[in-house]
This record gives structure tokens, sequence and C-alpha cells, in this order.
């Protein structure tokens, strides 16, 4: 995936098992992170930093979806538990997170495993993926998609 390249297209089910798709989005701006296990340190840290800056985003025209390989009602209790706002998708299967080259081979502590690497992507209104961040730490993350989404809209 390329910038400039069409988005992946795809339709996931949310919290409450209602499926959404990105085509649905078409002429918003939409900020699509991946993140590996809901109620994670780093995980939790970076929807509730999404979720407190979401208001700022809606005016800029901008969505925000959050994709895990959780269940929606593991989405659902997480929400819950954080008071989030930002939608979260279930990508049990891990063929959304394949589409965009995030399910990757990670190792910890010696072994080797199969896992979200957390990754975000801006999407512009016509669909097309406008800038890409892989392996991202979650301190100021949300700072820098802000400051990269209304640089591209000016």
């Amino acid at each position: 995936m390329e910038e400039g390249s069409e988005a992946p297209a795809f339709c996931l089910p949310d919290r409450e098992g209602t499926l959404r798709c990105l085509s649905d989005l078409k002429g918003k701006w939409v900020v699509l992170y991946f993140y590996p296990k809901d109620n994670t340190s780093g995980c939790t840290r970076e929807a509730m930093d999404f979720s407190e800056q979401l208001s700022d985003f809606e005016k800029d025209n901008a969505a925000i979806i959050g994709v895990s390989p959780d269940s929606p009602a593991s989405h659902k209790k997480f929400a819950e538990k954080h008071r989030l706002l930002v939608s979260l998708l279930s990508d049990e299967q891990h063929e959304v997170a394949q589409k965009y080259d995030v399910w990757q081979l990670k190792r910890l502590y010696g072994k080797e495993y199969y896992g979200i690497e957390r990754s975000t992507f801006l999407i512009n209104p016509e669909g097309r993926l406008v800038h890409a961040w892989r392996k991202v730490q979650v301190n100021g993350h949300v700072e820098a998609v802000k400051r990269t989404l209304e640089a591209l809209k000016q």
C-alpha cells in the first residue's frame, strides 16, 4: 500500500454487531488505526487519546475508527469501561489487518507469534490513502495525526 493508492475496502462489525463499511464514510476524512488488544495499557491510552480529541477531528470532517482482533463483546466492555467515544471494529479473522499489511510476525521473550503492528492510516474523502504511520508509539501520536490532517486539508 502506497500513499495515493485507494484504501482497501472493508466491512466489519462494531461493538453492537452492526456492520460498518469504509464506503459509508465516503466524503469524510478517516483516521483508521489498528491496535493489538482491548484493555492493554498502550491500546487503552491510544483509544482514550483519540476519544478525548474526537470533537476536534469531527470539526475537520474526520471519523476515527479503531480496529483490533477482539470480539464485538470485548469492544463493548472496553468502550464502556473507559468511556470511549471512537468507533471500534472487530477483525477477528484478521482479514482487514492483512489487507492493510499490519498482521505481522512479532517476537516477545524469544517466542514468535502473529499479531497487529500498531499502525494508523489517514484516508482522504475520496477514499485514498494519504498518510501512514507504522510501528506507532502512543505518546504524542494523536497530536501528530491531527497536525497531518490539518496540513493536508489546506
